[in-house]
């Protein structure tokens, strides 16, 4: 098990904050694409809640907590949909897990599925 524990009188590594100033509230104003329920319900019912990148399953690891949970990826960005598609949640989505969700969406591009595979591939076995 992990072991979190407070480091008292241990300064930092050099170029490393001891701590900072955070928490202040700020007003942002920003665009919110709507998403409709009913398209994921759909594609959780017809590809399940296992990652399709990485096969990882909330509920073999978190219980009861993690039972019938997983993020639901648009291959095409709602952003990129200029005022809303046809979204077919059989085609258009599929089931991924937080870290493969936001590894698909890190960087200039969104990665396609096939693509994110790949790197998991190499990382297994280099």
């Amino acid at each position: 098990m992990f072991k979190w524990k407070v480091q008292k009188n241990n300064p930092p590594p050099e170029g490393v904050i001891a701590g900072a100033f955070e928490g202040s509230q700020v007003l942002t104003v920003t665009n919110r694409y709507e998403r409709n329920p009913a398209l994921r319900t759909a594609c959780i019912k017809h590809f399940g809640v296992t990652c399709q990148a990485c096969g990882f399953d909330f509920e073999s690891i978190y219980g009861e907590l993690g039972k019938d949970y997983c993020q639901v990826h648009h291959i095409v960005p709602l952003a990129e949909m200029e005022g809303g598609q046809y979204v077919d949640p059989f085609i258009d989505l599929i089931p991924l897990c937080a870290n493969c969700h936001a590894m698909i969406h890190r960087g200039d591009k969104v990665l396609s599925l096939i693509e994110l595979q790949n790197i998991i591939t190499k990382s297994k076995y280099a």
